[in-house]
């Protein structure tokens, strides 16, 4: 049973997708498409860069949306990728949306749109500077919570990605960050500062679900063809009308990436394909799970061993 996932912010990279871009009309057709619909050169940032526009939250995620759709495109158009040869899709974070573009519950116009706008409200939701995201590595969600729990009473830091064993991510206002990888780092823990431009998935980001809320609402959502795993349960959902409401909340929810990967395991799931630029997704599932098989897709070569 097979499994596609799709990554999220973070996988961008300057010239992703130019060889299926250069190799592909389908996917000429798709950037221009995005061109169009955000009324901005979006493919020119990708193909180009620079790299300081691509980081930009409100560039990023349209962006790894479009390259991840391309690819998925050319799998099933030139290559004869059939969804239904697949038990789940499941997205990180912005990823959830290329999910649904994917499983055709979502329009990729639609999604491209909101994914903008999320972009621009998640970043507008925290000044710049006044927010975090850290990087703990080699300690479990029990042992983390621990150290959140003594830290100063007005603090605000939450968990906003259980990516893995041993790779979990923390979220919320600088202060509270700072506070809490300096006690890491007295008991020998060890704790990376993320290069973001504000703090995802924790209840800072409310006011940008409140923003999105009545963007996603107005958009029309279909059933999804394929269940998708969400990241705010770890369960399967494919009903229209529950994903709008899952939308909103992922925004400020934590992202049950390790859940998520573990559920799909135990409904017999044991080939995972990441489908998007490089190669985040892989390492976490071979992190999460030793007995699946686990690759990524994005490149001409990556397409062509995958067909075979």
């Amino acid at each position: 049973m097979k499994a596609l996932l799709f990554p999220g912010q973070g996988s961008q990279l300057v010239g992703m997708g130019s060889e299926l871009y250069n190799n592909f009309d389908l996917v000429k057709k798709i950037f221009k498409q995005a061109d169009e619909k955000l009324n901005y050169k979006l493919s020119e940032i990708i193909l180009n860069g620079p790299d300081s526009q691509l980081k930009l939250t409100e560039n990023t995620q349209p962006a790894i949306l479009t390259v991840s759709f391309s690819i998925f495109s050319v799998l099933k158009n030139e290559f004869n990728l059939n969804i239904n040869d697949f038990k789940y899709f499941a997205g990180h974070s912005l990823g959830e949306y290329s999910a649904l573009v994917c499983s055709e519950s979502l329009e990729f116009n639609d999604g491209l749109y909101l994914l903008h706008e999320r972009g621009k409200a998640m970043q507008e939701a925290v000044p710049v500077g006044k927010g975090a995201m850290l990087a703990i590595l080699g300690i479990n969600l029990e042992e983390i919570n621990k150290y959140i729990s003594i830290l100063e009473k007005d603090s605000i830091c939450e968990i906003a990605n259980d990516n893995a064993e041993g790779q979990i991510i923390a979220s919320g206002n600088t202060n509270s960050i700072i506070e809490l990888q300096i006690k890491l780092k007295e008991n020998n823990k060890k704790s990376i500062i993320l290069p973001v431009s504000a703090p995802f998935h924790c209840s800072l980001m409310k006011p940008a679900a409140e923003k999105m809320n009545s963007k996603i609402n107005e958009i029309n959502f279909k059933n999804s063809k394929v269940e998708i795993i969400t990241n705010v349960n770890a369960t399967p959902e494919s009903e229209n009308k529950n994903f709008k409401k899952l939308l909103v909340e992922q925004i400020y929810s934590k992202v049950k990436w390790r859940e998520s990967i573990l559920y799909m395991v135990n409904k017999g799931v044991s080939e995972f394909i990441e489908i998007g630029p490089g190669k985040v997704l892989n390492g976490l599932v071979k992190r999460i799970t030793k007995n699946s098989i686990s690759r990524s897709i994005n490149t001409l070569e990556d397409i062509n061993k995958f067909k075979k």
